[in-house]
């Protein structure tokens, strides 16, 4: 059942369906994404500090920023991966959750963007978002502390992105202490009940999730290959525990739930937190309907548990 506090953007959403994206050039996608974002944080938590950083990768260089909540001390450092659909999002349409989230969570987030579809097709994400990981793992002194316990964060096509490029680093020296799911995406083929029940007037439709994954894949990708489609993986033990968070009317809610379930099969701490009566993307809307955080409490605290056993 949807969250009262919910309601008026489901009816929204069904009164005023959005255009499909394919009717939109992605320049224009981005705008409005970025519009969107705009009004939903109209109060911004205030942060110690906040830096834009330039993360040198070889051959590119992607933009970063770095938040300093009140309070910090240095101990935990957050690598946030935005969603969008594989196609939108960047370090302003994030900027009042990431707040909000090292503002609740005491420890210094990094978010990071990546090249997007369809200009830069599936690996190119991807790839980006692997090596970020290896060079913020390599060069944490800079953001925070030698020390520190470094946690990857992400949600929607960016908990995707920071899920796989773990499993690819598995077998490295490099060391994450925890993965932050949000309400991920775990491939193409969306066809659990949830997508079903859920499947469009609720924030993220169905369809323009599918023609999404189109752009992303471009003419080459197959879909069943494990880094597209996560829970195809044939093997994820010695990824890092991992802390998932759905929505109960989320469409992807049944895949990010059997993603869990795979994960404890290959023996991975697993915390599952559903967010009873919200919708995808609910933490974006913090900013308005306070109802939409409550579960960020649970989160830092499931947080704070995992860095502390790493100190």
């Amino acid at each position: 059942m949807v969250h009262p506090s919910m309601e008026p953007y489901v009816l929204a959403a069904k009164e005023h369906p959005r255009a499909h994206p394919s009717s939109l050039a992605p320049d224009e996608r981005r705008r409005q994404y970025r519009e969107q974002a705009d009004w939903m944080w109209p109060a911004p938590e205030a942060m110690a500090s906040v830096r834009d950083l330039r993360l040198e990768l070889p051959g590119r260089v992607l933009s970063a920023r770095l938040y300093v909540p009140h309070g910090d001390d240095a101990r935990g450092l957050v690598l946030y991966v935005h969603g969008g659909s594989f196609v939108a999002g960047d370090l302003d349409t994030h900027d009042g959750l990431c707040r909000r989230l090292a503002a609740d969570t005491k420890m210094r987030y990094l978010a990071i963007e990546y090249r997007l579809a369809p200009e830069h097709p599936f690996p190119a994400g991807l790839d980006d978002v692997r090596e970020a990981i290896e060079t913020v793992a390599g060069q944490r002194r800079e953001y925070a502390s030698d020390d520190c316990s470094l946690v990857v964060m992400g949600d929607s096509a960016g908990a995707t992105l920071a899920t796989v490029a773990l499993a690819q680093l598995r077998a490295t020296p490099v060391e994450v202490a925890a993965q932050v799911l949000l309400y991920p995406t775990m491939g193409p083929s969306l066809l659990t009940d949830s997508s079903h029940v859920y499947h469009s007037g609720f924030l993220l439709d169905v369809d323009h999730l599918r023609y999404d994954y189109e752009q992303y894949l471009g003419t080459s990708a197959d879909p069943s290959d494990e880094r597209v489609s996560p829970l195809l993986s044939r093997d994820l033990a010695g990824v890092p525990p991992a802390i998932i968070v759905v929505a109960e009317c989320d469409p992807l809610r049944d895949e990010a739930v059997a993603y869990a379930g795979l994960l404890e099969h290959f023996g991975v701490p697993v915390e599952l937190l559903e967010a009873d009566g919200m919708l995808h993307g609910f933490l974006r809307l913090g900013g308005l309907v306070p109802e939409a955080l409550a579960i960020v409490d649970d989160l830092a605290q499931y947080l704070e548990n995992l860095v502390g056993q790493v100190d």
